[in-house]
């Protein structure tokens, strides 16, 4: 999937492919702070990648799409088709080594390290279960990433429209996805691509409905 537009703002939506693994995990490390570079956060510069995108493009490759320009790859979207499977696959595949390799903090240790690492590794050692409804309703989610180069330019638009597509015909209802309530940029964000907030204490989750007939396109300024 290509765009439409001047050469400067050409840019292309593709499957994923294993050899964009390391690309994908440094747009996971520079979008890792609320969206925003949090390189000079991490000790280990690879576990954010290992924790929030590594697993789906194991796991489940065909919700797995980057985005490029000229310039090389910007962003991607990964999703999970059923969380609760996803979920059991992490705990069986994927946590165990990360656990080994990234041991629990103490209370002490914890307080040395900044916040998005202490998430990370809490992520790591702490399985996050979807709630009844969700999973009832909207049992797919995604995580979508875009530097600052790729922003603003209708991309997040596109890369949600393919990763949707291709869950419905998969067979989905709907699909969810977390964003903290600190990342107001974000939440914004898919308020105005058509998702819904679902009501939570702790964090912002947006839901969208998934019908088998997907509304007509319109054309978007973004």
């Amino acid at each position: 999937m290509r765009s439409k537009t001047g050469d400067s703002d050409r840019f292309r939506i593709r499957p994923y492919q294993p050899d964009d693994l390391d690309d994908l995990c440094r747009i996971c490390l520079q979008t890792a702070d609320n969206g925003q570079d949090a390189t000079s956060l991490f000790r280990d510069p690879k576990l954010p990648g290992y924790v929030y995108v590594a697993p789906y493009v194991t796991l489940e490759p065909s919700l797995a799409f980057v985005a490029e320009d000229r310039s090389g790859l910007g962003g991607y979207i990964v999703g999970a088709l059923d969380t609760r499977a996803f979920e059991q696959r992490l705990e069986r595949d994927w946590w165990p080594a990360l656990r080994a390799r990234y041991a629990e903090p103490s209370q002490d240790q914890a307080d040395e390290l900044s916040r998005p690492e202490q998430y990370a590794i809490h992520d790591v050692h702490h399985r996050w279960s979807i709630a009844d409804d969700l999973a009832r309703c909207f049992p797919s989610h995604l995580h979508i990433n875009l530097i600052p180069r790729l922003q603003g330019r209708g991309i997040g638009r596109r890369l949600i429209e393919t990763i949707t597509s291709s869950l419905r015909n998969q067979g989905s209802p709907g699909l969810h996805l977390l964003v903290g309530f600190s990342n107001k940029r974000a939440a914004g964000f898919y308020r105005h691509v058509g998702f819904t907030e679902f009501p939570a204490a702790s964090l912002h989750i947006f839901t969208m409905d998934l019908p088998t007939q997907a509304p007509k396109a319109g054309v978007y300024g973004r």
